[in-house]
């Protein structure tokens, strides 16, 4: 299950600072799949031998992955306001027709905006992927493992 998490957390990682210089919102549905895929690897790897472990190792390995998707789109957020900056977000609102007179402090709003958006994004990426690396676990379970609980003994 360890294994599993750090393989789809270095992946989510990756995957999370190119898609946070998209915009924060793209990562959540990346999470989508790699918590799936760290809940089935944390089965192929582990071999659990019953129902409840494949869904508890699916658990660990999407929360492990998790942290790395979290890791990922808050380096890709200091990136994205590094290139991106105050200026130039208000050069693309002007672009779009708002005006930013009525938006009272637009560059403090900006960075914490940011921020804010980073961290409420990232604790969503956690939850999502802990969420569907249990359902992960149990796919596996479900395609690979089934009728191989050990039966307990009395």
């Amino acid at each position: 299950m360890y294994k599993s998490g750090l393989i789809i957390g270095g992946v989510a990682l990756l995957i999370a600072i190119g898609a946070t210089l998209l915009s924060p919102v793209c990562v959540p549905c990346l999470a989508v799949f790699l918590g799936l895929a760290a809940g089935y690897l944390a089965g192929v790897f582990a071999k659990p031998l019953s129902n409840r472990e494949a869904v508890k190792f699916g658990a660990i390995a999407g929360t492990i992955a998790g942290v790395g998707a979290i890791i990922g789109q808050m380096i890709g957020a200091v990136i994205n306001f590094t290139v991106v900056g105050p200026e130039k977000a208000a050069d693309l609102m002007r672009q779009l027709g708002v005006p930013l007179e009525s938006i009272a402090g637009f560059e403090q709003n900006y960075w914490v905006g940011v921020v804010i958006s980073s961290c409420c994004f990232g604790i969503l990426d956690i939850l999502l992927m802990a969420g569907l690396g249990t359902l992960g676990g149990l796919l596996w379970w479900q395609i690979s493992a089934k009728g191989r609980e050990q039966p307990e003994i009395v």
